[in-house]
């Protein structure tokens, strides 16, 4: 037997991601992370089949979230990322502004930004 729980749908043979259990007396039906035993009652599911399912009418589905799983980047997120890239860019304007002066390379010819040119070692 395979460690790997599988998909419950007829013919999919993925590894499963969630846990889909009915609720009979709320008419509802709860997805959620994978449950830690197999339990004859609930059925596990593919990423695939998770995402696409359906509640028959009358239904609602609760879709529960696995705090283990790593979250989406938020827009926040990226401009976080992104202003840090721009503040790494220029570490030596922080220094000269600050009152450091930094001490000239005899190999640095000019600079643009964070990148630097540097003069041939046959010069």
């Amino acid at each position: 037997m395979s460690p790997v729980r599988r998909c419950s749908r007829t013919a999919c043979g993925r590894p499963a991601v969630a846990t889909l259990t009915y609720v009979y007396a709320d008419s509802t039906a709860v997805l959620g992370p994978l449950a830690t035993y197999a339990e004859p009652h609930c059925y596990d599911l593919c990423a695939e089949h998770s995402e696409r399912l359906t509640a028959p009418r009358g239904w609602e589905v609760v879709r529960l979230l696995d705090a283990s799983a790593p979250a989406r980047p938020s827009g926040d997120d990226l401009e976080a990322l992104a202003n840090a890239v721009r503040e790494a860019a220029r570490p030596q304007e922080r220094a000269a502004g600050a009152g450091g002066a930094r001490a000239a390379d005899p190999m640095e010819v000019a600079r643009r930004g964070h990148l630097r040119v540097l003069r041939s070692p046959d010069n």
